[in-house]
């Protein structure tokens, strides 16, 4: 795996370097910052503020493919070599980072590892009761549930240190980021309490995906119980007749009106499901994990806080 990296390193810098949007430090240099997944970059640009003109920021998974199946590209290589801060999840998807980082040509790059910065809140992988289990498993290694950013109080913590980062990269302007980390902060923290607003009117406690279930830290965040089909990393697509009969059979058990799928789901498992209750007539929510949120989004102005308040209105539905 080493040599594979180094090879595309070497031919990174023989390409043509990758057109990403420029947004200068003391020195008349652009800031380079690069992160992995859209909440992470969405979270620099609130912190940069009017400083993002100052910055050259790169989302590397900006194509749709998830962080479970993101191989890094050459140009992505490259970006992260030089940059001056790069910001990743962590945990088993993020494996690659290792090697691209030890070739890295930027000694004085800051790294932020967003499972490293949860530490002992991270929380693990979970099999629940019904739920197709991978025939792959090795129970003696943790793995932790690596969807860290929809908890909006593990934002709160990441944007901390984004904006603890930014300072120290640039302190002629850590006033403004300061500034700025603690407007945003107090938005994460009114929509986190919105959250728990509505958790504690709800006359339900339990949601019920027939899709993968990646959201482990908002139900830990509020106390929601969960069933589900897949757990948030699985690679399974297709769910045997035990567990669609099982996450049926809990529909009716606990009088649930709705069944939850992530975005760029086709529904079908959630429908098979609605299809084997006594009542057949639940309907499909879904809530957005921002597994597949791109660039173009960001242009027609999507945002962490969009997506998350609109989570919140189906959350609100299905808690009913």
């Amino acid at each position: 795996m080493k040599k594979y990296i180094w090879n595309l390193f070497l031919a990174a810098l023989l390409s043509v370097c990758m057109g990403t949007t420029v947004f200068a430090d003391e020195s008349g240099e652009p800031i380079q910052i690069v992160a992995t997944i859209f909440p992470e970059y969405d979270w620099v640009q609130q912190i940069l503020g009017d400083q993002a003109e100052n910055a050259e920021l790169t989302l590397l998974l900006d194509s749709g493919v998830d962080l479970h199946n993101y191989q890094p590209t050459v140009d992505d290589i490259l970006a992260v070599s030089d940059c001056d801060l790069f910001i990743y999840v962590g945990g088993e998807s993020d494996e690659w980072v290792d090697d691209v980082l030890k070739e890295a040509v930027n000694d004085d790059m800051v790294v932020l590892d967003l499972l490293e910065i949860l530490g002992n809140s991270a929380v693990e992988e979970e099999t629940v009761e019904g739920m197709e289990t991978g025939e792959e498993e090795d129970e003696e290694e943790t793995e932790y549930d690596e969807h860290v950013w929809l908890s909006l109080k593990n934002a709160q913590v990441f944007c901390e240190a984004i904006a603890e980062a930014l300072e120290g990269i640039d302190p002629d302007h850590a006033d403004l980021y300061a500034h700025n980390a603690a407007e945003y902060l107090s938005e994460l923290t009114a929509l986190d309490e919105a959250y728990q607003a509505v958790v504690d009117e709800a006359s339900v406690t339990t949601l019920l995906f027939g899709d993968r279930f990646p959201f482990r830290y908002l139900t830990e965040d509020y106390g929601l119980d969960y069933y589900a089909a897949f757990s948030g990393c699985s690679a399974e697509s297709e769910a045997s007749f035990e567990t669609i009969t099982f996450l049926a059979g809990k529909v009716d058990e606990l009088g649930l009106n709705y069944v939850m799928t992530i975005e760029s789901s086709d529904g079908k498992i959630a429908q098979t499901i609605i299809s084997c209750t006594s009542t057949q007539e639940q309907e499909v929510l879904t809530l957005n994990s921002m597994q597949s949120t791109t660039l173009q989004d960001v242009a027609e102005g999507v945002t962490y806080l969009s997506i998350m308040e609109e989570n919140l209105e189906v959350l609100t539905q299905a808690l009913q």
